[in-house]
């Protein structure tokens, strides 16, 4: 597949969608991973798939993220055409409306335990809405909302191989634990990804959430790792207070954290130092955690 550029983009919105192919096309500050998006005008963005693995979850946007942006208080973003393939760009795409915010970061927050308390409710109200019908986890979100257990042979890869640098015994026993039970009541929904750059800041309060490529219904464990990856103790507390999250299911929310740190380790401990450091960082701080309990 070729590059996704704003070359591309152009032909692609002159091609399908002449009526906007006067505005003007730009990258926006922060792309995922996932996608590739750009801003079409003042008012819209243009998010592209960087691999066919992501193609599913843009028709899943278009189905349900209209229906949920209806049942929450915070703005989310919501589809306003459906791109189709062609012999140049081989998937669908998505034009949304734009949402207003900044990417988040500890400098743009007034106050890190309010904002603990406004992810929470958020996250609770997407939870309430009515899960009926929606996508089970699986291999279209990479099984957020699954069993940890799809991740079982590769969390135990990265602990094998890095026994050297952690504290192998307690990382062990955090990860049985967090295999030792699963989510017995109604699927619900889920993000899947809450991270910095899929939350938005103004005033320096949360405002908006984007990015729901990885959407499902199920265990709503996944969406919690961000209790290790952005919070301090004080404010960890105060999320899972909100949450209101038995102890199991706060044993598999650290869970996930705990694999995506490791394997991010793993993965980078030879190639990228930054990404490294940085989980590095997080799965000291999760057995830190962990033993100050």
């Amino acid at each position: 597949m070729n590059t996704i550029t704003v070359d591309l983009v152009a032909r692609l919105i002159n091609e399908q969608f002449p009526e906007w192919s006067d505005l003007e096309i730009r990258p926006v500050k922060f792309s995922g991973n996932d996608n590739r998006t750009f801003h079409l005008g003042e008012h819209m963005s243009v998010r592209l798939p960087s691999a066919a693995a992501y193609a599913p979850q843009v028709e899943k946007e278009q189905l349900w993220l209209p229906i949920l942006s209806k049942k929450l208080t915070l703005p989310i973003q919501v589809p306003l055409a459906k791109g189709k393939p062609n012999e140049e760009y081989p998937l669908p795409w998505s034009i949304n409306k734009w949402v207003e915010g900044e990417t988040l970061t500890h400098q743009n927050i007034n106050d890190l335990n309010q904002f603990a308390r406004d992810l929470g409710a958020f996250l609770l109200e997407l939870q309430s809405i009515d899960a009926s019908g929606g996508p089970l986890a699986g291999e279209h979100n990479f099984f957020r909302g699954g069993s940890l257990a799809v991740y079982d042979e590769e969390s135990r890869h990265a602990i094998e191989h890095n026994k050297d640098i952690f504290n192998e015994d307690i990382i062990q026993e955090m990860w049985e634990l967090a295999l030792e039970s699963e989510w017995n009541s109604k699927p619900v929904w889920v993000h899947g990804d809450i991270a910095l750059g899929n939350l938005l800041v103004k005033d320096g309060k949360l405002c908006a959430v984007i990015d729901f490529g990885i959407l499902g219904v199920g265990d709503p464990a996944c969406d919690a790792a961000m209790a290790w990856t952005f919070f301090d103790k004080d404010s960890r507390k105060v999320f899972k207070d909100v949450l209101n999250m038995d102890e199991e299911t706060w044993n598999r929310a650290r869970g996930w954290a705990l694999w995506k740190a490791l394997i991010t380790y793993n993965g980078n401990k030879n190639s990228n130092p930054k990404a490294a450091a940085e989980s590095f960082n997080i799965v000291n701080l999760i057995v830190d955690d962990y033993e100050s309990e």
